[in-house]
């Protein structure tokens, strides 16, 4: 029983860091456009 008052607060950080990562990414435009990025894998460099 005591190690949850130390897991769960930690458990709680993670998930806080997690989901800011996740909204910084979004903001930042990180997923605006995924297909070119797919497609230049393909094509040839000159």
């Amino acid at each position: 029983m005591q190690s949850l008052y130390i897991l769960i607060p930690i458990a709680a950080i993670f998930v806080i860091c997690g989901i800011s990562f996740f909204i910084w990414s979004v903001d930042s435009q990180q997923f605006e456009d995924l297909d070119r990025e797919a497609s230049r894998i393909l094509e040839d460099d000159e």
